[in-house]
Order: structure tokens, then C-alpha cells, then sequence
């Protein structure tokens, strides 16, 4: 039986330079440290996910802790980028939005949403974030130590925030902190990190990431993927 890679992450598993790809895609970062590994991807992912995201997955969908997690040779913690994410209205408000009826009201809430968010970030210097510091710290915590309760041997490393240069999004405020901040978490819970910083700025830099000033180029992925491979391979016991 081959070795399995258990990825609980955000879009940037499954998004390339140009759109969304299909998950089994070679040029993905988790395929790419699985293909490093040897090893089989289980990928538990969605656009937008934060740090509570992936803990309510964890805890909550039976093919994460109940296949997928038995199963893990090795375990990468994808989430945390969207969290530092700047805001133009607290997170349970946009969440709100596809429950809104009749669907013409959702669709114009959702047209709105989008066309003023960017001005609103810029107007308010994007002070809020897609999910506080505090919150994502205490979910990071939360997975890791669950994991560590159920297998506690198996490997982990954690992907610190990207970052990103968007119109969508037009504020780096909480990038910086959003990434120290990852880092003093690895060392405090002794699990691994990778961080994308360089691969992903020279993307930013040269147009070969997405246009979107979110989603990586596919060197931004080879390189992380072989990254985390790597620290994930130095954890074995």
C-alpha cells in the first residue's frame, strides 16, 4: 500500500496561473510534493477557506478524519493565506450572501459586493481581516494539536500566507504579521514551515502568476511543492 499526503488548503491547491485546474494536475504544489514523496495526494480544499474553515472540515467531514487522516504518511497544512486577507465587511456578512432569496436580490447583493470592496479596502486602509490574527492562531493550533492527538507521529508542515499584490484586494497591511506570526506558531507547536515568499513574489514580479495578484505561477508551485517535500521528508522519525 503506497504512502498517502493529506493537504487541507485553500484555492491556491487546486489554481494555477491561468484558472482553476483539475486537483490531479501534476504542475499543483501538492502534487508536485507528492510526486517528491512518493506518495498519494488526499486534498481537502476550497476557494476561500481560512484557518476555521479547515477545522471545520477536519472535525466535521467524515472522509477527512475518518479516511483521510488514518491514512496520512504525511500531513500539509495549506489554509492561513486568506485570513490576512483585507476585509470590506466582517466575514459572516459576505458568507451570508448565498443564502440571500429571491436570487435576483443574491445576484445584485453579490454584483455590489464585488465592485465596492475594493474601495471600501482603500478607503479604510484595509484594517479589517478576512479572519483576526488571534482566531487563526487558535484554529492552527487547534488542527495541529488534533492531529497530533490521533497520529501523533505522522509529519507536519505548515504553508505560511503567500503573498499577494491584487486589485481585488488592494492592501498588504496584515501581510508582514500574518507571516511572523505563522512562523512563531511553527516553532511554539515544533511542526515544520514553508514559507513562498521569494518563489511567489518573482511571479508577481515577472506576470507569470495569475492576473488575479492572488494565484501562483506554476515555478511558484514546483518550487513549493518540492519545498514542503523536502521539510516534510526532515520530520520523519
Amino acid at each position: 500500500m503506497g504512502a498517502h499526503l493529506f493537504v487541507v488548503a485553500d484555492s491556491l491547491a487546486f489554481h494555477g496561473p491561468e484558472r482553476i485546474e483539475q486537483p490531479t494536475d501534476d504542475r499543483l504544489y501538492p502534487m508536485v510534493c507528492a510526486r517528491e514523496l512518493g506518495a498519494e495526494v488526499d486534498l481537502v480544499a476550497r476557494e476561500g477557506w481560512t484557518a476555521r474553515d479547515a477545522w471545520w472540515a477536519l472535525t466535521k467531514d467524515p472522509m477527512a478524519y475518518g479516511v483521510y487522516l488514518p491514512r496520512a504518511d504525511y500531513v500539509v497544512i495549506g489554509v492561513g493565506g486568506m485570513d490576512q486577507l483585507p476585509a470590506s465587511v466582517p466575514t459572516w456578512l459576505r458568507d451570508s450572501l448565498p443564502y440571500v432569496r429571491p436570487g435576483g436580490l443574491r445576484r445584485r447583493l453579490r454584483r455590489a459586493y464585488r465592485d465596492l470592496t475594493p474601495g471600501v479596502i482603500r478607503a479604510t486602509g484595509g484594517r479589517l481581516r478576512q479572519l483576526p490574527q488571534d482566531a487563526t492562531d487558535r484554529y492552527l493550533t487547534r488542527i495541529i494539536q488534533t492531529i497530533r492527538v490521533l497520529r501523533p507521529d505522522v509529519p507536519i508542515v505548515l504553508l505560511a500566507p503567500s503573498p499577494y499584490r491584487s486589485p481585488y484586494y488592494p492592501s498588504n497591511r496584515h501581510h508582514a504579521g500574518a507571516s511572523a506570526a505563522a512562523h512563531r506558531l511553527a516553532v511554539a507547536l515544533n511542526v515544520g514551515l514553508v514559507d513562498p515568499e521569494s518563489a511567489v513574489l518573482q511571479g508577481l514580479r515577472d506576470g507569470s502568476a495569475n492576473p488575479d495578484g492572488m494565484h501562483w505561477s506554476w515555478t511558484a508551485h514546483r518550487h513549493v511543492g518540492c519545498a514542503l517535500a523536502e521539510a516534510l521528508a526532515g520530520r520523519q522519525r
